[in-house]
């Protein structure tokens, strides 16, 4: 399909990228790298949307173009993460790779990383997101990499001597580090401390141990972990020995050996030359001072390459989480998000921010206003009346090169579809007569209309929906507050039901969203002698304004509290719907 050359981020972040392959003269191949070691979340998901968006704009313009995902499934587990199926009895097999660890529990998958793997592939196929995967557990276990194994190893006094610079984080102490530091200041110091709280990537091993510098980490043939260290290394017959923790000892040839792998810092810039990576954005945890991006620069010209265009990218959070991390449990991964909410809708809220932006995904109430602010950007685009930048932005969420996402064939607002699933406890044959009766001009002739938005307000109401925030409208009527009333509030319960003495119709005659939302904000206008269309102008008359907008709050906490018994809940219109005219008459009838 063919798609318009929109100037945004995406779009000159694609300029560059052509531009960095055709001086390099290869075809752009973008790169994104996941360690499937834990839940795969919403953060990590802007290491994948990132390069995904700039390779789809790449590909939307014919320009070969390739994105690959690097699945960093043969690095060590670390600790054991809070989650579902797994318990203290896993701390056996840190050191060991995540292809070598049992899958929590339960699990059908045969492995640590494949489960987790899984799971964020399936986000990735919802969300349109096309790749070419790469298991480095395959990679080095075939014998992919053997000859930029033994390179590294060759080149081991250089990276050393690369490496040395930078071993001056809080962290990297030892006597090997002594008269060799650079000064870093305080600033940057602060700077990677508080980008690597998130990670951990500056203060990764990066291959010393005692007198001599080896880039090569072995995983031990005994117990399977990483707990190693190369003690002697022969670069003509690639004699390799190395001890382990467990005691121990093996003398293999590297040229043969399959167990081990380069660690991080050398791993990446090597692999950035395999594959001819021409972009690859990193977090703000990868490129602090000291951090593997940063090293990566001086590292990957020993490979023959150079460190690829990588635009930082910033965190991710979630509303009322703090900053989140994949080893602990509990955080939202996109197959989680995509519960509750629609894929072009989460494409959107990554498509609309640059890289070194950040913003949070809210799965709480939240979620009904960046659904409110997404179809009030789809109307814009509809009435051609949205910015540049607001058309890019949804022309990514809707759709890739290869064609149209799903979308709701008639999306009704998702605020108004929670509060009439909630109200109905999701009765289907209640919920489309509500949802019906929203708009006589345009009805809903059935549930199927508002699939996948009915599907995803469900599923959020059930699981998200905070308890006191959940609608029980009252079985009966509230005798004793009804017995109480005012004169002032029977006559404005009065003009709501009946309309009568005022130009208000009668309730059942105003039974739509939009008849119902003039009925109830009319009430009180009404009432204070003016038009039920009435609109004060708050700064010729700020005074009539406010006894106005005092006097709808009163109205409307009365009318909450007759019905559900409580001081706010749904919009009152949907309310009302939901009710039904006969029930709302019984219930407000003093």
């Amino acid at each position: 399909m063919t798609e318009a050359h929109y100037d945004d981020w995406v779009s000159r972040l694609a300029d560059e990228a052509i531009e960095a392959a055709e001086k390099l003269g290869t075809p752009v191949v973008c790169a994104s790298g996941i360690s499937p070691s834990g839940p795969v979340h919403l953060g990590n998901l802007r290491e994948v949307m990132t390069p995904h968006l700039v390779a789809d704009e790449i590909r939307r313009r014919g320009v070969e173009v390739e994105h690959i995902i690097s699945w960093d499934d043969f690095d060590r587990y670390r600790k054991v993460p809070a989650v579902e199926g797994v318990d203290e009895s896993y701390a056996q097999h840190i050191g060991k790779p995540l292809t070598a660890v049992p899958a929590p529990k339960g699990s059908p998958h045969d492995s640590w990383a494949a489960h987790f793997r899984a799971e964020i592939e399936d986000g990735l196929a919802q969300l349109g997101i096309t790749y070419r995967g790469i298991s480095q557990t395959e990679q080095y276990t075939s014998g992919a990499y053997v000859e930029h194994v033994l390179f590294a190893m060759s080149q081991r006094a250089e990276i050393d001597r690369v490496l040395a610079q930078y071993r001056t984080l809080p962290g990297q102490s030892g006597e090997k580090q002594k008269g060799r530091q650079k000064k870093l200041s305080e600033d940057d110091v602060a700077a990677a401390a508080a980008a690597v709280e998130g990670s951990g990537a500056a203060f990764e091993d990066d291959g010393s141990a005692g007198s001599d510098y080896y880039p090569y980490k072995p995983y031990c043939s005994s117990c399977g972990t990483d707990f190693t260290a190369v003690t002697s290394y022969d670069d003509a017959s690639t004699e390799m020995t190395y001890t382990c923790r467990c005691g121990h000892t093996e003398t293999v040839l590297l040229r043969e050996h399959r167990r081990g792998k380069l660690v991080w810092k050398v791993d990446w810039p090597m692999r950035w030359a395999y594959e001819k990576v021409t972009f690859e954005p990193s977090g703000v945890d990868h490129q602090s001072p000291g951090s593997s991006y940063a090293v990566g620069k001086e590292i990957a010209p020993l490979f023959g390459w150079e460190r690829p265009l990588g635009p930082m990218y910033a965190f991710v959070g979630i509303r009322g989480m703090a900053k989140m991390s994949s080893s602990r449990g509990g955080v939202p991964t996109p197959v989680e998000a995509l519960r509750f909410m629609e894929a072009p809708l989460l494409r959107w809220l990554y498509a609309r921010k640059r890289p070194n932006q950040a913003f949070d995904v809210a799965l709480d109430a939240e979620i009904q206003r960046m659904y409110d602010e997404w179809d009030s950007l789809v109307r814009k685009v509809s009435g051609d009346s949205a910015q540049p930048g607001d058309l890019a932005a949804h022309a990514r969420a809707v759709s890739v090169a290869a064609g149209e996402l799903p979308m709701t064939p008639h999306p009704l607002p998702y605020r108004t579809i929670a509060s009439v699933v909630d109200i109905t406890t999701g009765d289907d044959e209640q919920t489309l007569r509500i949802l019906r009766s929203l708009d006589p001009t345009d009805p809903v002739s059935s549930l199927d209309e508002l699939r996948p938005r009915l599907d995803r307000a469900s599923a959020w109401v059930e699981t998200q929906m905070a308890p006191e925030d959940r609608t029980v409208v009252r079985a009966s009527p509230d005798a004793e507050a009804l017995a109480a009333l005012t004169d002032a509030q029977r006559e404005g319960l009065r003009i709501l039901l009946d309309g009568k003495g005022s130009e208000l119709p009668a309730i059942d005659d105003a039974w739509s969203l939009d008849g119902l939302t003039h009925q109830v904000y009319g009430v009180p206008k009404v009432q204070a002698g003016r038009a039920a269309d009435f609109k004060p102008d708050r700064r010729t008359d700020p005074e009539t304004a406010a006894a106005l907008g005092a006097a709808q709050r009163q109205f409307f906490k009365l009318l909450y509290h007759l019905l559900i018994g409580k001081d706010t809940g749904p919009r009152l219109p949907t309310l009302l719907l939901a009710v039904g005219a006969d029930r709302v008459r019984t219930l407000l009838t003093p």
